[in-house]
């Protein structure tokens, strides 16, 4: 666990090599943290290249690299748990790895409003998480565009007489069909989030 000071110099570090390319020196880290002292800098350097966030690079100038530290982006599966009949607690001994599912390219997040796919488990309030593509196949859940204006999430189907048909999971609803051109596809939906109240 970081604490607030060398929080501050890690958020500024992947800041400024993010914007420069490069990262930046202890007086320019001292700088933006207002700290009259480099060694004071060096000190929370170095406890960040200990804690495993970066690393430095001997014999150059500007010498700090950025690490994907593991438990920032990642979370264990401890196993299985029933939702029916009870089962064997096993552990599992894996990792569900965050960053591939949340940050991964082309990922983006939307809040669903309404419930016409709450059969697929898809409620009012929950953040559903998309890649962004122009392209779906039959079934897919996707976040579609209609006359360039109205998004939505459903589940599509193609047909043959260049129509598209958008179809809810809920029966109340009724599934909306549209010529080709009439709709965009602008990502397929990979998975959400729910949380407690």
């Amino acid at each position: 666990m970081l604490t607030l000071r060398e929080k501050a110099t890690y958020e500024f570090i992947q800041y400024y090599i993010d914007t420069n390319k490069h990262s930046p020196t202890a007086a320019e880290i001292a700088e933006h943290l207002k700290i009259q002292s480099r060694g004071v800098v060096h000190r929370y350097i170095k406890a960040l290249s200990d804690k495993g966030y970066i690393t430095l690079v001997k014999g150059k100038w500007r010498n700090i690299e950025l690490k994907q530290h593991p438990l920032a982006t990642s979370i264990p599966i401890l196993g299985a748990i029933a939702a029916g009949q009870p089962i064997e607690a096993v552990t599992d001994n894996q990792f569900l790895d965050m960053q591939e599912i949340f940050v991964g390219q082309g990922r983006y997040a939307l809040r669903v409003k309404g419930d016409s796919m709450i059969d697929e488990g898809i409620h009012d309030g929950d953040i559903v998480i998309c890649r962004h593509t122009k392209n779906a196949v039959n079934g897919q859940i996707v976040v579609a565009l209609v006359d360039s204006e109205s998004a939505t999430l459903k589940r599509i189907q193609w047909h043959e007489d260049q129509t598209i048909s958008l179809v809810p999971a809920n029966s109340t609803y009724k599934t909306q069909r549209y010529p080709n051109a009439r709709v965009e596809i602008q990502g397929i939906f990979i998975g959400l989030l729910r949380m407690s109240k």
